[in-house]
């Protein structure tokens, strides 16, 4: 019964903003508040560079790769471990320490499918990169990649909870980026 303690502890960890803390750490402006507005990997770069948005990046997937390892360590069934997955990826989105505000959850998604299969977490990375060489466009890379992830899943996983989940993620990161999506259809996406 203890392990359901799981779920709240992932979204504690998720509700860690790496964006927040690099900046305040490394003597940057707060992401909330400048560049996009976003406390995410891409707005840090914009504000401090590539070592400020790299340590971020590794942050945000590090508190969702975390809680799912912990959860994969106790042998948790897949309903458990697919309520783990969405705590820690609700937590970046809407962390609890920071007001509400968090990133967007591409990083911390990434960490969550590392977590759950490491096959997974490396499809979903190959994706990203093979689309950004080619478009050059970190929000198509990010989007395309979480399209294909519940596929993914399917195929290295083939649980249908887990399924049912990154599909889920899915939906929210497309919700989460509709500007992006926007800029994207108009033709005005850096």
């Amino acid at each position: 019964m203890m392990e359901w303690l799981l779920v709240p502890l992932a979204y504690l960890t998720g509700s860690v903003s790496s964006a927040i803390i690099v900046c305040r750490i490394m003597g940057l402006a707060d992401p909330r508040e400048n560049g996009s507005g976003n406390p995410g990997a891409t707005n840090v770069m914009r504000i401090g560079g590539k070592k400020a948005a790299a340590i971020t990046l590794l942050g945000d997937a590090l508190k969702g790769l975390l809680p799912v390892l912990l959860a994969q360590a106790l042998n948790v069934d897949s309903l458990l471990l697919s309520l783990v997955v969405f705590a820690a990826f609700l937590g970046h989105l809407y962390p609890i320490f920071f007001e509400f505000k968090g990133g967007k959850g591409v990083a911390t998604s990434l960490g969550v499918m590392l977590g759950v299969h490491w096959m997974l977490g490396l499809a979903v990375a190959a994706t990203w990169f093979v689309v950004y060489k080619v478009a050059k466009i970190s929000s198509l890379s990010a989007l395309t990649a979480a399209v294909l992830a519940p596929l993914y899943v399917w195929i290295i996983v083939g649980d249908v909870n887990l399924l049912v989940t990154f599909a889920l993620l899915s939906v929210v990161l497309l919700w989460r980026h509709k500007g992006n999506i926007q800029r994207l259809l108009a033709g005005q996406e850096s």
